[in-house]
């Protein structure tokens, strides 16, 4: 049975470009009963309405609300099966100047996620993460990590029966809001393109693989862990020329909050992390954990580290003017 067979799931953040993804794949591809997108925009929601024909996606429902209004989200929560949690503050310079406001989003928003989930009984919640959670040096990462130990110690919460929690976490999505590649065309005007560093490294993945990555956890996940998909690194400079090689590339450092490379799992991570085909998965340290639940993966090897610099899978010069195309 398909693991959306009349199935109610409910999108937080779902006008973003990820929940537009989701809702996309879930709707065509799936036979949910009702998708319902919450999300605080009336006019990204009225957007998405007129891109979603009723006549074609009449199980699509959109109800205003913010994370942060909890009676609002637990009344959005009723007759629910499934949440994808992907409503977040997520801009590192923002986040840096306005502290206050991602915490009440990511933090109190993840918190009030948790606790309607537990009362209005769904039956799974996956949140989604970020590279920048794991030993984080900026204010958004510190906040997702928090969200990220919230949903994981959610499982406790719930007292071994619904709703199980876990966390999907992964690098840049391509062509996101906010992607650097709309930002290196629109600079490329100039004949000057900046680059923080020749050295940085980041994990790239395209909206629609982290859709389907997402998805797939709702099958096999049994409730605490954290999954990380394999992807590839590639670095900004490659990117930067790929998109426009005839620009002058002109060094202006990292700006603060940011780093050279992200890291997806540390090595103190590593001790509880499996591997299996398409990802790995950070096991979480409590007793009610089960470690067969996922028999088919195997530990890490000790002192391992998934960072976008030591990775093995790298973007391809094929598939970088394939992103571009795109």
């Amino acid at each position: 049975m398909d693991v959306f067979d009349n199935k109610v799931i409910l999108i937080t953040g779902g006008t973003g470009s990820l929940g537009k993804k989701l809702t996309k794949i879930i709707c065509d591809e799936h036979t949910p009963k009702k998708v319902i997108i919450y999300s605080r925009d009336e006019f990204k929601q009225f957007e998405m309405q007129e891109h979603f024909a009723p006549n074609r996606y009449g199980m699509l429902r959109f109800f205003i609300g913010d994370v942060r209004d909890k009676e609002r989200l637990n009344r959005a929560m009723h007759g629910v099966d499934y949440i994808i949690h992907a409503a977040a503050l997520k801009q590192v310079p923002a986040m840096e100047y306005n502290p206050s406001e991602a915490i009440r989003t990511n933090i109190m928003g993840a918190m009030n996620v948790i606790d309607c989930a537990i009362e209005q009984g769904i039956e799974k919640v996956i949140a989604l993460s970020t590279d920048k959670a794991c030993n984080p040096i900026n204010l958004y990462g510190a906040t997702k990590l928090c969200s990220d130990k919230l949903f994981i110690a959610g499982n406790h919460y719930a007292s071994g029966e619904k709703p199980r929690f876990s966390v999907v976490r992964y690098g840049n999505v391509i062509g996101s809001r906010g992607s650097v590649i709309p930002f290196f065309r629109e600079r490329s005007k100039t004949g000057v393109l900046p680059i923080t560093d020749v050295n940085m490294t980041r994990f790239w993945i395209t909206i629609d693989q982290g859709a389907r990555f997402v998805i797939k956890n709702f099958e096999r996940m049994v409730g605490g862990e954290i999954f990380i998909p394999k992807i590839p690194s590639m670095k900004i400079v490659d990117l930067a020329k790929a998109v426009a090689p005839h620009c002058k590339i002109k060094i202006v450092g990292i700006r603060p909050g940011e780093k050279l490379h992200e890291v997806m799992i540390s090595e103190d991570d590593a001790r509880t992390t499996i591997e299996l085909d398409d990802c790995y998965v950070i096991q979480p340290a409590f007793h009610w954990w089960g470690r067969s639940n996922h028999v088919e993966g195997k530990p890490v090897a000790d002192g391992f580290r998934y960072g976008s610099d030591n990775n093995d899978k790298w973007v391809t010069a094929p598939q970088l003017e394939e992103i571009i195309r795109e």
